[in-house]
């Protein structure tokens, strides 16, 4: 059943590096890139938990962090630059 779980995690991780690929927007890649993150904890948590290495998790949560880091620090850069360039309709009088 672990085994299943497990493979049901690098189905879901295939499909979102396909839709960071093929994303129709910036916005769209970067959640797909987060959500590649998300899905590499679970799968830490759960080979942790098949392997029977409970110290698995720490690694785990430490990834989380500084994918949670990333994200955001991606996001600013691409809001920062958005406004720098005046895309997206970000003027205001």
């Amino acid at each position: 059943m672990i085994l299943a779980v497990m493979v049901a995690l690098l189905v879901t991780m295939v499909l979102a590096l396909l839709r960071a690929f093929m994303g129709p927007g910036l916005y769209n890649r970067i959640l797909a890139i987060n959500m590649i993150g998300t899905k590499t904890v679970l799968f830490i948590a759960v080979a942790g938990f098949l392997f029977g290495r409970p110290e698995f998790l720490d690694i785990g949560i430490l990834y989380a962090l500084v994918n949670f880091v990333a994200t955001v620090a991606v996001l600013r850069l691409t809001h920062y630059r958005e406004l720098l360039s005046g895309s997206k309709g970000g003027e205001r009088e």
